[in-house]
């Protein structure tokens, strides 16, 4: 398995700020979806930063074989796949983690 991080940004700016109904309930689905990867042991690490200019992002880290695979997770996302967000993938390793 390999390690990828999947950068997300808003296509819409403002949604940083404020949502629409239809947003709400994609990035209601995008929480799940990646809820239901971390429970089964893909996602590693997920969250966004908490400014909302330009500068906004998520992140999600998480286990693949390949890019082929993880892309097609990345791609399956509720908000990249219904185009709330714009996400770009980056092969990626974890050199450091904090114990539990």
């Amino acid at each position: 398995m390999f390690q990828w991080l999947a950068m997300a940004k808003p296509t819409r700016l403002e949604m940083l700020v404020e949502t629409t109904l239809e947003e709400d309930e994609i990035i209601d689905q995008h929480f799940a979806y990646l809820e239901d990867l971390t429970r089964n042991g893909v996602v590693i690490l997920a969250g966004r930063t908490l400014n909302t200019d330009e500068n906004g992002f998520g992140l999600t880290i998480f286990e693949a074989e390949d890019e082929t695979a993880a892309r097609e997770i990345m791609e399956n996302d509720p908000a990249v796949k219904y185009g709330i967000m714009a996400a770009t993938l980056f092969p990626y390793r974890v050199a450091l983690s904090r114990k539990e």
